[in-house]
């Protein structure tokens, strides 16, 4: 299979300000992976981000909490480029979910046109159907042992594109919470990568350095997202401080 090409990305879990799109899009990050499972962000808000976002031509990934139609088909509605649910643990789940966020035949979404997900804009209904079936994405997260267990069957469903790897939940799943180094987390993620890559779907994930990035990115991982919002500012924060009074201390 030809290797895909890295994309690029970073994860907001805080910063939902205006400027974020561009503030993003000026660094080179080719898409935003937006949180709302564990940032507390409401539809209304990611309502704006989506819109910042696309203001800067940024694609939006929003994570939502779980994995009600109401949740993935709202959050479809208000404009993301593609939906990411937590803990798909089968494939029955990655199937119904897939149905959620698209239009018939493909799917059984609720159907609400010239709305924000299609700029406002009227067109013939069938054509704008399934052009907005094509612009979805749908990247369920592979965070549990039973997914990685089921991970074939994951992939092949049809309507998945992205499988996407939550290594941290994944680790607590398997018992090893935290250790990446760990030979049964490092299999795991094998069996994952293995799994898209004969089905042909993408894989993502989020990695904190650079290293990892190039290391997984290696590995097989097309989909990048390096650091989230909160992180890369505390850790170049306080970098810059640490270095400021240990540069003092020495003068004195």
């Amino acid at each position: 299979m030809t290797r895909r090409e890295p994309k690029l990305g970073h994860a907001v879990f805080e910063f939902a300000t205006p400027g974020i799109g561009h503030v993003l899009a000026a660094t080179g990050a080719e898409f935003m992976f937006l949180d709302m499972e564990h940032s507390g962000f409401s539809f209304e808000t990611v309502k704006s981000v989506v819109r910042y976002a696309q203001a800067a031509g940024l694609p939006t990934f929003v994570r939502v909490p779980g994995r009600d139609y109401q949740l993935m088909a709202r959050a479809a509605d208000i404009g993301a480029e593609g939906i990411m649910v937590p803990m798909v643990s089968s494939a029955e789940e990655a199937a119904e979910c897939a149905r959620h966020i698209r239009y018939t035949p493909r799917g059984h979404r609720g159907v609400g046109l010239a709305l924000a997900h299609d700029d406002y804009r009227d067109g013939p209904v069938l054509s704008k159907l399934a052009a907005l079936n094509n612009r979805m994405v749908f990247i369920p997260l592979i965070e549990t042992a039973a997914g990685v267990e089921n991970v074939d069957e994951i992939a092949a469903v049809e309507g998945v594109d992205v499988l996407w790897m939550g290594h941290f939940d994944l680790t607590c799943s398997m018992g090893i919470p935290g250790q990446f180094d760990h030979p049964h987390f490092n299999a795991a993620v094998d069996r994952v990568v293995a799994a898209a890559k004969r089905n042909g779907k993408g894989m993502g994930r989020l990695v904190t350095s650079v290293e990892e990035g190039v290391r997984e990115g290696s590995r097989g991982f097309d989909w990048l997202c390096y650091g989230g919002d909160v992180w890369l500012l505390q850790g170049a924060l306080r970098q810059g401080i640490d270095g400021i009074r240990a540069g003092l201390g020495g003068a004195l």
